[in-house]
């Protein structure tokens, strides 16, 4: 998540807003592996902070473009996923409330941007393969259940 965070003294106010969205195309999520922060290395649904001004479905859409390239539709709200970070002595390092959206890939082919070293499609049986972030299986399979019921 990039962006710059409010200051009450040296320390940053907690918690900030995030949106995230998980977006499929035949069968497959639309993954990225962090490129910086504590979470670097790691792979998870694109996302980042919502900027003032901007609703959360806005920046979802945002998001994905900046960090993949990739043009989405988003259907809906999937959840609200807490992100707690600490260091190793207890003392708080971050706190993210993301908003996490379903949607469906509507044009091109994902390419590492902004915050992302890596993008690409991963098979919805595939995501375990990855190092994933805190969550983020059960989010794409429940986002994905959540399109399904939406097609029926």
């Amino acid at each position: 998540m990039s962006g710059d965070s409010q200051a009450v003294g040296r320390d940053p106010v907690w918690p900030r807003c995030g949106a995230s969205a998980a977006i499929f195309r035949d069968g497959a999520v639309l993954l990225i592996e962090r490129a910086k922060g504590a979470l670097k290395g790691r792979w998870s649904l694109p996302g980042g902070h919502i900027e003032p001004g901007e609703t959360a479905r806005a920046a979802a859409v945002r998001e994905v473009r900046e960090e993949t390239g990739v043009e989405a539709d988003i259907h809906g709200l999937v959840d609200i996923h807490e992100v707690i970070l600490r260091k190793p002595d207890g003392t708080l390092l971050a706190h993210y409330r993301i908003s996490v959206f379903c949607g469906r890939w509507r044009a091109g082919e994902p390419l590492a941007g902004s915050d992302a070293s890596a993008a690409r499609f991963v098979g919805i049986d595939d995501i375990e393969e990855y190092r994933l972030t805190d969550g983020a299986a059960a989010l794409v399979r429940r986002a994905w259940a959540q399109l399904q019921r939406e097609a029926a």
